[in-house]
């Protein structure tokens, strides 16, 4: 009596995990309607030579990550847009927001996960359907707060490898250099040409393309503490030589620090790339001035809108020219700003 008690509960435990296993298996693609028009919100200065920054602030929505195939084409319309305008050169750096990179982490996840009230529950339908790599992960995290460490490491290495696909092909694609936003990874670097992460502490990133869909230098890096999405300033500023000149990218609030700006004089800035999340840092003649002094010529502040999850926004841009500022619209909706140099 005993073995056959023993007998069909192991059975059960085998059909459990069995159901379980083809459940994590299984990732159904449903339809969705997707908004692909933006509008020029900020246009300053006239068309000239020396080229110009295009700031994008794409309006995404969870179940925008539920394919590669779909963000690229949000992102592809919106460049198309900017095109017909005549905004897109061999001399144009694209700028894009911060952490656009981060949520790929839900690139071919169940529908619950784009359903979830909250990221939190995202997170744990992440690792719900994720186990084995959420429990590599698990072994190995850091910090405090292990298990959001875990869970942003999750789907890494794949996330730098669609990072890089989707928005180096952009760059390839438009004939552009771009500003990829950001993208939480582990211990990120550029090795022969690619995106690799390690094992190392979580740091939030945004990579450059240039016209042939390269990266251009080493990631620009932010540590993230504890698992979270935020992170500290910026140890250092990396400047990049671009057709459009020589441009350095400050991450978050790293552009109000003083220590992050002063490194903008020592390298000779002369453009800046600024992305922002969800939540708008608002109208700044004082760090216009600032950046004036510092000696940058031109600089674009753009954040995410519409809404992941319980965040949500529709942030105006911002546009930083000759110590003048200038902000773009608060309406709804995809926008461009563009600034001539």
């Amino acid at each position: 009596m005993r073995l056959l008690i023993l007998s069909v509960l192991s059975l059960a435990l085998l059909a459990g995990l069995g159901s379980y296993a083809h459940w994590c298996e299984q990732r159904p693609s449903g339809h969705y309607l997707s908004d692909l028009r933006s509008r020029l919100a900020l246009d300053r200065g006239q068309p000239g030579p020396r080229g110009n920054l295009l700031g994008i602030q794409p309006e995404l929505f969870a179940a925008d990550y539920q394919s590669l195939g779909r963000l690229r084409l949000k992102l592809a319309a919106y460049l198309d847009q900017a095109r017909d305008l005549g905004l897109l050169s061999e001399r144009t750096v694209v700028v894009l927001p911060a952490h656009i990179g981060t949520w790929l982490l839900a690139v071919g996840e169940k529908d619950e996960l784009y359903r979830a009230a909250d990221r939190r529950q995202a997170l744990r339908w992440l690792a719900a359907s994720n186990p084995l790599a959420f429990l590599r992960a698990l072994l190995a995290a850091e910090g405090d707060a292990r298990l959001d460490d875990a869970l942003l490491r999750t789907k890494a290495r794949a996330m730098a490898q669609d990072y890089q696909q989707l928005f180096g092909g952009l760059a390839r694609d438009y004939g552009i250099t771009l500003v990829a936003g950001s993208i939480v990874l582990p211990e990120p670097r550029v090795e022969l040409g690619r995106l690799e992460v390690g094992r190392g502490p979580l740091y939030n990133v945004s990579l450059v393309f240039d016209r042939a869909g390269n990266p251009l230098g080493q990631p620009q890096r932010q540590a993230v503490a504890a698992g979270a999405v935020s992170a500290a300033p910026s140890a250092a500023l990396q400047v990049l030589d671009t057709p459009a000149g020589r441009l350095g990218v400050l991450l978050g609030d790293d552009a109000r620090q003083a220590a992050s700006r002063a490194a903008l004089v020592g390298q000779q800035v002369e453009l800046l790339a600024m992305p922002g999340d969800l939540e708008g840092a608002g109208h700044s003649a004082e760090l216009a001035r600032h950046l004036h002094a510092d000696g940058v010529r031109a600089g674009l502040q753009v954040h995410l809108r519409g809404r992941l999850w319980e965040r949500s926004g529709q942030a105006a841009g911002l546009a930083f020219d000759a110590g003048q500022v200038q902000q773009g619209a608060e309406d709804r909706g995809a926008q461009l700003l563009n600034l001539w140099l």
